[in-house]
């Protein structure tokens, strides 16, 4: 299994060149203009009697350069040529699961807050406007503590922003992230995330709940291990009445590239053998078996199929149901 290797495109470099992402792709391209309004920041359906809402945090604009790290530059500008995609930014969603059902109601991961991009950090605002009060939520899952999935764990008073509610994560991805000189182990590149992160993952008044491959978050809500993205990366799958749904977080972290080609790695993917070896369990598992999926930074709302296409798959996003 090898391990992340930073570069010229490492995650840093990725969040200092944001500003500069505006200038126009060159070629022609389907692209959309800036909305006059605010857009809807959550969507609702049920998987059985569970019931779900997407919740946004905002959106990342980082480099493309990200994409397809270890393959030829031209064929990762081909392929999102060939998309409609942008090859100057990857502009990428941040979907928030909430889970309600029965008495619980379950947050998966807490995103950037005020730490990170200034284009993020909208959860708990977005929250309160589908109607969530931020101070009923009983449970939170963290997949991995990457900054814009933890770093908003605090709020500016650096208090913990749920202190009623659980805190669960992988315990092998805890204990990677706050091993002691974890800090003077990486590159200086990923320096600033080892302390955002034990920032985060210790803060005052935080208690933690430590969980392994099937860890029962609540009666129908389990943890799932998928290594890779991060040392100790978790995924979580909600059953209901027959029913399933796999919220990914992480482990396929491009709506297109991570199903036509998982074996193309992104800056943010950590060791990158395992990533491989569990995007291609996943594709399998949720074609096979037919399970939807989220993806964090799919196109919102981020709820879709995995098709088998070939030796590949490929991304069907959900059919909106407007009413019953």
């Amino acid at each position: 299994m090898s391990s992340f290797k930073p570069s010229r495109r490492n995650l840093l470099q990725m969040a200092a060149a944001a500003p500069a992402f505006a200038l126009p792709a060159t070629g022609a391209r389907a692209k959309l203009s800036a909305p006059a309004a605010a857009q809807p920041a959550y969507h609702r359906f049920t998987v059985g009697d569970a019931r779900i809402t997407i919740v946004s945090d905002g959106y990342l604009g980082l480099s493309a350069s990200g994409l397809g790290v270890e393959t030829e530059p031209s064929d990762v500008t081909d392929f999102l040529e060939a998309h409609y995609l942008s090859t100057e930014q990857n502009y990428a969603h941040t979907n928030h699961v909430i889970i309600e059902t029965g008495d619980a109601k379950v947050l998966i991961d807490v995103g950037s807050g005020t730490r990170f991009l200034n284009t993020a950090g909208r959860l708990m605002a977005n929250m309160e406007s589908a109607g969530i009060d931020p101070a009923s939520i009983t449970h939170v899952v963290i997949t991995h503590a990457h900054p814009d999935h933890v770093w908003g764990i605090r709020d500016d008073f650096d208090e913990v922003i749920l202190p009623d509610a659980e805190f669960i994560i992988g315990a092998d991805e805890y204990a990677w992230w706050t091993a002691s000189g974890r800090v003077s182990q990486v590159p200086e590149s990923l320096q600033q995330f080892v302390v955002g992160a034990v920032n985060s993952l210790t803060a005052e008044g935080l208690e933690w709940t430590m969980g392994k491959d099937g860890h029962e978050v609540v009666p129908g809500v389990r943890l799932f291990a998928t290594y890779g993205h991060s040392p100790g990366h978790m995924s979580v799958m909600v059953e209901s009445n027959g029913n399933q749904l796999l919220v990914l977080g992480d482990s396929m972290n491009h709506a297109y590239i991570s199903f036509e080609r998982p074996d193309w790695l992104s800056s943010f993917d950590m060791e990158q053998e395992q990533t491989i070896k569990t995007r291609l369990r996943l594709l399998d598992m949720a074609a096979t078996d037919r399970i939807p999926v989220v993806g964090y930074h799919f196109p919102f709302p981020g709820v879709g199929h995995v098709m088998r296409d070939g030796s590949a798959y490929r991304f069907i996003p959900a059919l909106w149901r407007w009413e019953d």
